[in-house]
């Protein structure tokens, strides 16, 4: 089990010796966050464990997401490799929620959604493709079956396949060069 902090215990912290890592996608991250993060998305995190380790060496590490599964993930990450790290209990949700607030970036070159909206239109299809095929065959009932179960699983166990499934296309990942003042970032702090 990870650390966390509440929004209120990290407003409270001292800018100076914390670093905050939003690993949220780029547009999400340009649409709100915490003020002061660094966006550097979850599937890019393993690109700079070592810039990572030097930055957490000498500030406290801070990981932020949208509701906190992405940053629990990226602190289990980081402390498999001997990182600690710190997340944000309820992300930037319950940061907004406190009343707390957040900066905007300029949106990334391509205009990506949200994940959650990126999910809800993905599930939504297979459920209308599936009951539309089941007019041809009965077995493609079975799609929008199989959707809701993992809907349903997904609400229970907190976790959302599809959403890493989906993060892995390439319009959700940063280009390479996106990461680099990351990197600099890091090397600074």
């Amino acid at each position: 089990m990870n650390p966390t902090l509440t929004p209120a215990a990290l407003a409270a912290k001292d800018a100076g010796t914390t670093l905050i890592i939003d690993v949220r996608g780029p547009g999400e991250y340009a649409a709100g966050h915490v003020p002061g993060a660094l966006n550097l998305p979850l599937d890019s995190l393993p690109q700079l464990l070592g810039e990572l380790r030097t930055a957490a060496a000498r500030r406290e590490l801070i990981v932020v997401c949208a509701a906190g599964m992405r940053s629990a993930n990226a602190c289990a990450q980081l402390a498999a490799a001997g990182v600690p790290a710190t997340g944000l209990d309820g992300g930037t949700d319950a940061w907004r929620a406190a009343g707390l607030p957040v900066e905007t970036a300029a949106q990334p070159e391509r205009n990506v959604w949200a994940m959650d909206r990126q999910v809800r239109f993905t599930a939504g299809s297979l459920v209308l493709l599936g009951l539309a095929g089941s007019l041809v065959t009965p077995w493609a009932a079975l799609l929008s079956a199989g959707i809701a179960g993992g809907l349903v699983y997904s609400g229970v166990s907190n976790t959302c396949g599809m959403a890493v499934m989906l993060g892995k296309l390439p319009f959700n990942r940063p280009r390479p060069a996106a990461l680099a003042p990351v990197r600099e970032a890091l090397q600074r702090a």
